[in-house]
């Protein structure tokens, strides 16, 4: 398939789960592509598995100097840029009376810090009609006990979506969230969860989604494949919610 040939990516975290997995689509779809990550190690693994229409390069998202440095690659590399998929974020779930300035940091300087200046650096970049895609979560408009900093970091990604969608309509140039319910990768064990904290809540969604499963990062990734490309050619400010029904039954 080539939906994406000669196109040119950049994903942020995209050394596992579902950056990873769309990294692996993108290419499969014709485009070249740029992953970054802040772990050497991951990083040329990925690298290493994706083969050779990928550039490893590593950034940290919270970091201006690094996001300056991402740009400059993308310019060497490719010139101009046709889709952003923004995609690196954390999550931690803690009780309100615990929580400190630096667990609330944290998430908001990758979740939304990152994100944000993600955007802005490589903006001048992008190409007319290229596609903006921000990885939110379809928990952003819901709440829950101890997941309020977390929840709130991707209520916020999805509200960047609406206005970054009007600023940059002009170049016409596409803004859009994909949101994804659970799915089990690395990231649960980044947030602190037990085995048996992530096991009983995946059984609740499992319960609670009509489809009666959690998702697979294969799927998600094809969501966000098809905002990069020109199938979602009319669609902008939207956010695809791909939960397997959760959020709307």
């Amino acid at each position: 398939m080539t939906r994406l040939q000669g196109k040119t990516a950049v994903i942020t975290g995209g050394t596992t789960g579902i950056g990873f997995e769309t990294a692996k689509q993108f290419i499969a779809e014709g485009a070249r592509v740029i992953i970054t990550g802040q772990n050497t190690e991951r990083l040329q693994a990925a690298a290493q598995e994706l083969g050779s229409k990928v550039i490893p390069v590593q950034a940290d998202v919270r970091s201006l100097p690094d996001l300056k440095a991402l740009a400059e690659r993308v310019k060497t590399e490719f010139g101009s840029l046709d889709i952003l998929f923004a995609n690196a974020g954390i999550g931690f779930f803690a009780p309100l009376e615990t929580i400190d300035e630096a667990f609330y940091d944290s998430q908001f300087d990758v979740n939304v810090k990152g994100v944000f200046f993600t955007i802005q650096t490589l903006a001048g970049q992008l190409n007319e009609g290229a596609s903006v895609i921000l990885n939110a979560s379809a928990i952003h408009e819901k709440g829950a006990a101890m997941g309020s900093v977390y929840f709130a970091t991707k209520a916020a990604v999805r509200s960047f979506a609406r206005s970054l969608a009007a600023e940059l309509g002009s170049r016409k140039i596409r803004v859009n969230t994909v949101s994804p319910g659970i799915v089990i990768t690395n990231f649960q064990s980044k947030m602190g969860m037990s085995q048996d904290a992530l096991e009983g809540f995946a059984e609740y969604i499992k319960q609670s989604a009509p489809l009666g499963r959690v998702g697979q990062s294969e799927e998600i990734a094809a969501a966000v494949v098809f905002l990069a490309s020109d199938e979602s050619s009319y669609m902008t400010a939207a956010d695809v919610v791909v939960d397997g029904g959760f959020m709307n039954v």
